[in-house]
C-alpha cells in the first residue's frame, strides 16, 4: 500500500512539471536558436555518445545523471566516479565530470561537473582589425547535486539540481535548472522505459561592464548633462527545456554475449521532435560494440551516424576500471570524438 502510494504521488509530480513545462514544450520551429545555455544540449559519456544519444532507457550507469537521472539508483556497488572529455566543434573544449555514491537503506546521491571552454582570442576592432592588445574568451559552467532511488524493484525516480553560469568577455549570465526522471523495468523481457525533462529552470539575462556605456541625451557636448552612465537592456531568453521518453531492451542475452537495442524520442522547446536509434553488443560485460543513429526526423540537421566501444575491466573484487570512446558525425561540420575514464567500487 506504501509503495502505491509513493508511485502515485511521484506520477502526479511527474504529470504537475510536464504541465508546468507544456507552454514551453509548445513551439514552432521559428523558435530555433533562442535558447541560451546551449552547452547544456551537448551528450555526457562516450557509451551514450556512440549509441546516438540513446540513454534514457539505458541509464544504468555515472551517465544517468545527464540523460535520466532516475536511473543511476540501480547501479550497484558502493559508487562511481567518471570523467568525460570532447574536442567539440570549431576548437571548443568540453568536459564533465561525475561522481555518485550509493547509501544502504537512502539511495544514491550524486555531483556533477559541466564545462564548456571557448580558447582565447585578440580583441578586433575596426581601429585594430590585428588586435589591440587585448583577448577574450567566454566559458559555460554547470555544478549539480542531485538523488535517485528505486521506489521498487522494478521502479525509480531521480532529481538533479543545476546551477548555471555562462560568460563572455566581462558579461556573464547565471540561472538555476532541474532535471526530473522516472526508471521502470516492465514484466515484458525486462524492457525499460525511461522518461525525463531537463532544464526546467529560471531564465538567464546577460549583466556586466561590457553592457555599459556613457550617453549625451542631446548629443551635444556644450548643453545639458553629459557622459550619463547607461546600460543596454539584455533580454531574458529560456534555458533549452528537453522532454526524453526512451526504450530499452536485452533482445539476446546469454551467459557471455548480450546485445541491447535502444530507442529515444526527443522533444525539445528550441527546435522540432526527434529519434535516436542505438544499439550495443558486449562479450562477458567486459569488451562492447556499440553504433547509433542521431536525430533521425530533425529538419536542418548535421548530426547523423555514430560509433564506439568500451572497456570495462575488473582489476580486484569490487573495483573496476571503464574506458569508453564514442565518435559522432556532424557532416559539414565533420565530426566530434568523445573520450570518457570511470572506476567502480
Amino acid at each position: 500500500m506504501k509503495r502505491n502510494l509513493i508511485i502515485s504521488l511521484t506520477l502526479i509530480l511527474s504529470i504537475v512539471f510536464l504541465s508546468e513545462s507544456n507552454a514551453q514544450l509548445t513551439r514552432s520551429t521559428a523558435k530555433v536558436g533562442t535558447t541560451v545555455a546551449q552547452f547544456l544540449k551537448i551528450g555526457a559519456g562516450a557509451r551514450a555518445i556512440g549509441m546516438g544519444g540513446t540513454y534514457a532507457g539505458i541509464s544504468d550507469d555515472i551517465y544517468a545523471v545527464y540523460w535520466n537521472p532516475a536511473g543511476i539508483a540501480r547501479t550497484t556497488g558502493a559508487g562511481q566516479v567518471a570523467f568525460n572529455h570532447a574536442n567539440w566543434l570549431a576548437d571548443i573544449s568540453y568536459d564533465f565530470a561525475a561522481a555518485s555514491l550509493n547509501i544502504e537503506g537512502l539511495g544514491t546521491m550524486f555531483a556533477t561537473f559541466t564545462s564548456l571552454g571557448v580558447p582565447e582570442d585578440k580583441v578586433r576592432t575596426f581601429e585594430f582589425p590585428e588586435g589591440d592588445g587585448r583577448v577574450w574568451d567566454a566559458k559555460s559552467l554547470a555544478i549539480g547535486l542531485g538523488f535517485a532511488r528505486m521506489l521498487t524493484d522494478r521502479f525509480a525516480i531521480g532529481f538533479h539540481f543545476k546551477y548555471l553560469h555562462e560568460g563572455i568577455w566581462n558579461t556573464s549570465a547565471n540561472g538555476f535548472a532541474i532535471d526530473i526522471g522516472t526508471y521502470y523495468i516492465t514484466p515484458f523481457n525486462d524492457m525499460i522505459i525511461g522518461a525525463s525533462i531537463s532544464n526546467f529552470g529560471t531564465k538567464m539575462q546577460l549583466d556586466g561592464r561590457d553592457i555599459l556605456f556613457n550617453y549625451d541625451p542631446d548629443n551635444n557636448p556644450d548643453t545639458g548633462p553629459n557622459n550619463v552612465l547607461s546600460k543596454y537592456e539584455m533580454g531574458n531568453f529560456d534555458l533549452p527545456l528537453t522532454f526524453r521518453l526512451g526504450l530499452a531492451m536485452d533482445v539476446i542475452k546469454y551467459s557471455s554475449f548480450r546485445v541491447t537495442t535502444a530507442l529515444d524520442a526527443v522533444h525539445p522547446n528550441d527546435n522540432t521532435e526527434y529519434l535516436n536509434g542505438g544499439l550495443e553488443v558486449a562479450y562477458d560485460e567486459m569488451i562492447a560494440l556499440r553504433v547509433g543513429y542521431k536525430s533521425f526526423l530533425l529538419r536542418d540537421t548535421e548530426q547523423g551516424l555514430t560509433f564506439g566501444g568500451g572497456i570495462n575491466y575488473q582489476v580486484a573484487p569490487g573495483f573496476s576500471i571503464m574506458i569508453n570512446y564514442g565518435w559522432a558525425d556532424f557532416n559539414r561540420l565533420e565530426n566530434v570524438q568523445f573520450v570518457d575514464l570511470g572506476i567502480k567500487f
